[in-house]
């Protein structure tokens, strides 16, 4: 196992030997230093026994797990990698009292009479009154305790932005990749244009259903190609899109078609990734309504609340139709990835596939206030 590995693997056998380092790292110093403790020294005339004294730091630093492990499962992953100092700041002064409280009273009611080599057990059974204890226990339960939240802490945070600038390399790379086969699919575009739009002419004369069709799927283009390459688009237009290719399956499929859609609106200031939603849509009728001869049917509804973007993708299904669990078209699956890429931790994705219909449940964490009493795009 390379050091690389130990560190950043997820698989439950390295987390533990990770976790296991860390403690036996942590512990073995705190009982290096009481060990070489020169006040003890000075007492005894000579060093303190080393088991003794290995035994006595590992017991006043396990206690500390209290406060290490939400701070790494908790606090770190919801606020402070969220920005959120201040609420990280508060849950974090909250999980140090409880830790150190917690502490204190297991000192204070732990039988010091059975170990007497630990050097401040003289100090509790010397002691009367239960404020004193109490006293004692708190000094005792500070030592080390910050300084081994923070060491974690540090492992922590090394992990996360590692992992942050891997994926960024990696986004940046296939966004490279994107740009190259946008930039090679982009055979003159203004020829492509003009001669949809002299389609479009002659249509509007001989087939109007035709001309609507062709209008949708050039304002369709047109997106795809002046926005595909951004980061990020407004939430507005790229639910826009959304409507003009709903629009042109609604013409292909005529009455056929039981298709219902909702969208908020008014979440102009709402950025998202651009082409995210496209594949989910679309997969609706490659899968779903194209695959229907009797009633094909289609449900789709989205809402934009505290900060939070939803969509659900409805649509029916043969029911006899063979199930291949575990195999992921190939849109399904960009999204998956792009989802992890851009928004890592702030995403849950969703496939369920029922007898007669498949659902996509899908939840980003977009930045913006949410819009009261906004409005919907529907159909």
């Amino acid at each position: 196992m390379t050091l690389k590995t130990f560190i950043l693997s997820d698989k439950k056998e390295d987390r533990f030997k990770r976790h296991l380092f860390f403690w036996l790292f942590w512990g073995g110093y705190f009982s290096l230093v009481r060990f070489f403790n020169p006040m003890a020294y000075m007492q005894l005339g000579h060093f303190r026994n080393f088991f003794q004294a290995m035994s006595e730091g590992f017991f006043f630093i396990l206690p500390q797990a209290a406060l290490v492990y939400p701070l790494l499962y908790f606090v770190m992953p919801r606020y402070v990698f969220n920005q959120k100092y201040v609420a990280a700041f508060l849950w974090g002064i909250f999980f140090f009292l409880l830790s150190i409280t917690a502490h204190a009273i297991l000192l204070v009611y732990f039988p010091w009479d059975r170990v007497p080599w630990i050097s401040t057990s003289k100090l509790f059974l010397m002691t009367d009154t239960f404020a004193q204890k109490l006293n004692m226990a708190y000094l005792a339960s500070l030592q080390g305790g910050l300084t081994g939240a923070a060491l974690a802490a540090s492992f922590k945070m090394f992990k996360h932005y590692y992992l942050k600038n891997i994926r960024n390399e990696q986004l940046q790379k296939e966004n490279s990749e994107a740009q190259l086969h946008l930039l090679m699919a982009q055979v003159h575009p203004h020829f492509m244009f003009n001669t949809l739009n002299n389609i479009y002419s002659q249509a509007q004369e001989e087939s109007p259903k035709s001309a609507k069709m062709i209008l949708e799927l050039s304002h369709i283009l047109r997106y795809i190609l002046d926005e595909g390459e951004k980061s990020a688009v407004p939430l507005e237009n790229e639910l826009q899109m959304l409507v003009d290719y709903l629009n042109l399956e609604k013409i292909r499929y005529d009455k056929k078609l039981d298709l219902h859609f909702s969208f908020p609106k008014n979440v102009e200031e709402i950025n998202i990734a651009p082409l995210l939603l496209l594949p989910l849509v679309e997969n609706c009728f490659k899968h779903g309504a194209s695959k229907m001869i009797d009633r094909p049917w289609i449900n789709i509804k989205s809402e934009f609340n505290n900060a939070v973007f939803t969509i659900k993708l409805m649509n029916g299904k043969k029911s006899k139709i063979i199930s291949n669990k575990g195999r992921v078209g190939t849109g399904i699956d960009n999204v998956r990835k792009r989802l992890e890429l851009i928004y890592p931790n702030k995403h849950n994705l969703t496939i369920t596939e029922e007898e007669d219909a498949f659902i996509i449940d899908l939840s980003i964490e977009l930045s913006g206030a949410p819009t009261s009493e906004s409005k919907s795009i529907t159909a």
